[in-house]
């Protein structure tokens, strides 16, 4: 395959989130197998100019604070460095002359790129500095079932301009659909999803903290949401029947708080079960084929589980979920089978968008 295109990534770049940066990394390892030269830009909200001068003083600021949340940031420095980023940096006051020129194909995406209630997206999340038959978006997201009307015809407008559309939930297919007309948007799996367990590994990492584990068999909890004392007690539970500790990544107080998102990976593969109600613990948990339990979340954020409802449906894992009551012997136990057969074909689709989308002839 001959491509040697020039590729550019414009995602959320949020150093804090493990899913996010998975993603972005994702994006960039995928599109690199076309032969592309990748580079994502960063667009981050005030990052260009003396602002971005203002936005390093309150780093350094940040630093003063406890050592673990210091040294949970520069392990994700550390997987930052596995991501090609451009020495141009993009903000919607300050976009570099001639960027939409310096790439052969842009990419918006994955993540909530389109998300109106963030108070970030703009026209640079739609790419319009560049050339309409450059702009594609990759399993791109709202995060939310309905645009507002005050926004529809901004995005209609917008989406219209798009060359070639994935996103990532089949609602997000159907409001393109009825602000545009549009019937050409392809639903995709999220690029985290695109890569093998073995790739993955090269950027996994052991975490130090695992020696102090007597057994090294543990429970993962990654909870977003609030965890009620009733569901801790029944983790607890199976960790004591099961002789494991139980390891609460997002605690603070947990001495694996510090994980970036290399050691995030190992956790989740090398977990007894993981307990979560985050989208991408699910993933992991599936591509590592472990056992895990989905959690609805408990802060009345339904739109935040649509995520997981789309993947437990599409992969037929319905089993996985927490009952309300107790974790079962049925949910210790795990067959995949069904569902990766499910992934190969996603991700064939998923590739036939991108050799489109990178104007790819064999």
């Amino acid at each position: 395959m001959i491509s040697l295109k020039k590729v550019a990534i414009l995602t959320i770049n949020d150093d804090r989130n493990y899913g996010n940066r998975l993603q972005n990394y994702a994006v960039q390892e995928i599109l690199s197998k076309y032969n592309c030269k990748v580079e994502t830009i960063n667009n981050q909200k005030d990052s260009v100019g003396m602002k971005i001068v203002k936005k390093k003083i309150k780093y350094f600021i940040k630093l003063l604070l406890p050592l673990k949340k210091c040294k949970r940031y520069n392990n994700f420095m550390r997987f930052n460095k596995k991501i090609k980023f451009s020495k141009k940096n993009i903000d919607e006051n300050n976009i570099p002359k001639g960027l939409g020129k310096e790439y052969d194909v842009f990419f918006t995406g994955s993540d909530q790129v389109w998300n109106p209630t963030f108070g970030r997206m703009s026209d640079i999340d739609f790419l319009c500095f560049t050339n309409q038959t450059k702009r594609n978006s990759i399993s791109a997201s709202f995060g939310v079932s309905e645009i507002p009307d005050n926004l529809k015809e901004y995005y209609s407008k917008r989406l219209k301009e798009m060359n070639n559309i994935s996103v990532r939930e089949d609602r997000g297919k159907k409001i393109i659909e009825e602000l545009t007309g549009r019937k050409d948007v392809e639903v995709l799996v999220d690029p985290t999803m695109m890569l093998s367990k073995e790739e993955w590994d090269m950027v996994s990492k052991k975490p130090k903290q695992i020696e102090k584990i007597r057994n090294k068999k543990y429970i993962l909890n990654y909870f977003l949401g609030k965890l009620s004392e009733t569901r801790k007690n029944e983790i607890a539970r199976i960790a004591k029947e099961n002789d494991c500790e139980i390891i609460n990544i997002l605690n603070q107080k947990d001495p694996f708080y510090v994980s970036g998102p290399s050691e995030f990976l190992w956790l989740e593969k090398n977990a007894f079960l993981i307990c979560t109600d985050s989208f991408h613990s699910c993933v992991f948990a599936l591509i590592y084929n472990k056992p895990f339990i989905v959690f609805n979340r408990e802060d009345n954020k339904e739109k935040m589980n649509s995520r997981i409802d789309t993947l437990i449906k599409k992969f037929e894992l319905e089993n996985r979920r927490y009952n309300g009551i107790n974790i079962t012997e049925d949910n210790l136990k795990h067959n995949y089978n069904k569902a990766y057969k499910i992934l190969e074909l996603e991700i064939k689709k998923a590739n036939e968008f991108l050799t489109k989308s990178l104007n790819i002839v064999d």
